[in-house]
């Protein structure tokens, strides 16, 4: 089959590899129909991981059920599924808990598995033609009749829809409130989209990408640019000087000033400052244990500059991690089916999957216009 292989920092090609095959009674092959290019694929992209040479990249993943395992009950051949990026298993004490993000089984000796990431276990990504899908009746969601034309909609429910939900979830954002967000990414989007579903009554996003500030506002949220002037105080501007009463960091550990320096304690400390005292903060953006390549001393290992005596006066509270997308897939789903969401509103490029390592390229330089790129490598 065809699939996009990580051959080392910037650079990745589209190469016949071998075929998955159904390893375990409990596994799917999926024939993948359309696979995101994510956010998060660009930290491996980059070199920032320990990612492996030759392995396939790609976690966000819809298509059609083409071989069943033997043990497999609730699924048949020609089935249309979106896989959520988390691998799990369905049964150790986490995911009992519903905290399928952080299985371990999956992983052996980690808490949390995925599909084509470094770090996340040994299973290959989808940004291919076929992928092999574990612990199939508990990982696929099965996707409804309208699967077919809507699915630039629902592969969003891969990733970055429910990680967006998510991030409003950990910040605990209630109808009415206003809400600021960090990071106007895809990921950033559909927090500010969740928020607009939620009834937030002031939504904000700061970012400093024309493109990406035009598309949040086009949702209804107040786009801040924070090239212009210190986001802190625009948005204390737009709150009253109260900040705002939750926020979401949807940026993480390779945050740029507006200068393009590095800094990956930047968007967490200004969260701090711009959200009212005993605020509500939703970290989803990725932060890792260690980042050897960083230009930051303690950000090679794994920490940051945290403004933890503003935070502690303020009386915040802060929840984190990556979302377990099995805790929203299945009510977003049906929000879409029923044209309540359109999250495909961000994608901005659907292309075959030869030219994934074209819009790596741009998708990586954050150049005009390439806000969310779609690869169709099954037509």
């Amino acid at each position: 089959m065809k699939a996009l292989v990580y051959n080392g920092p910037r650079d990745v090609s589209v190469e016949e590899v071998p075929d998955p095959k159904i390893e375990q009674p409990t596994d799917v092959l999926v024939e993948i129909t359309t696979t995101n290019i994510c956010g998060s694929d660009l930290h491996m992209y980059e070199g920032r991981t320990n990612m492996e040479k030759g392995r396939v990249l790609g976690h966000e993943n819809l298509g059609r059920v083409f071989e069943v395992g033997a043990a497999v009950n609730q699924l048949k051949t020609g089935d249309w599924v979106c896989l959520p990026f988390n691998v799990a298993c369905g049964f150790c004490k986490n995911c009992e808990r519903g905290l399928t993000g952080f299985c371990l089984t999956a992983n052996p000796g980690s808490a949390g598995a995925a599909y084509g990431f470094a770090d996340m276990g040994p299973y290959g990504g989808g940004q291919a033609e076929f992928l092999r899908v574990p612990f199939a009746d508990f990982n696929c969601l099965k996707l409804p009749e309208d699967a077919q034309e809507k699915q630039n909609d629902y592969v969003m429910l891969s990733d970055i829809f429910p990680t967006g939900y998510h991030a409003t979830e950990l910040a605990e954002v209630k109808p009415g409130e206003s809400v600021v967000i960090y990071g106007a990414g895809p990921v950033g989007l559909m927090a500010a989209y969740s928020c607009v579903l939620k009834g937030a009554s002031k939504i904000i996003v700061v970012d400093r990408h024309p493109d990406r500030l035009k598309l949040a506002a086009e949702i209804g949220a107040i786009a801040v640019d924070d090239s212009k002037d210190s986001p802190v105080e625009q948005v204390l501007h737009f709150t009253n000087g109260e900040g705002a009463d939750k926020g979401c960091e949807c940026v993480g550990y390779q945050a740029h000033d507006p200068s393009g320096s590095e800094q990956p304690n930047l968007t967490l400390n200004n969260l701090v400052q711009s959200v009212r005292p005993t605020g509500v903060l939703g970290v989803v953006g990725v932060f890792v244990p260690e980042d050897p390549h960083s230009p930051d001393k303690l950000g090679k290992k794994g920490m940051i500059a945290f403004d933890m005596g503003q935070f502690w006066f303020k009386g915040q509270k802060m929840a984190t991690g990556q979302a377990n997308v099995k805790a929203y897939n299945r009510q977003l789903r049906d929000l879409i089916h029923a044209d309540k969401a359109q999250p495909s509103f961000l994608i901005s490029h659907e292309l075959d999957l030869d030219e994934a390592p074209t819009a790596y390229e741009h998708f990586d330089a954050r150049d005009d216009g390439w806000t969310k790129v779609v690869l169709k490598p099954s037509r």
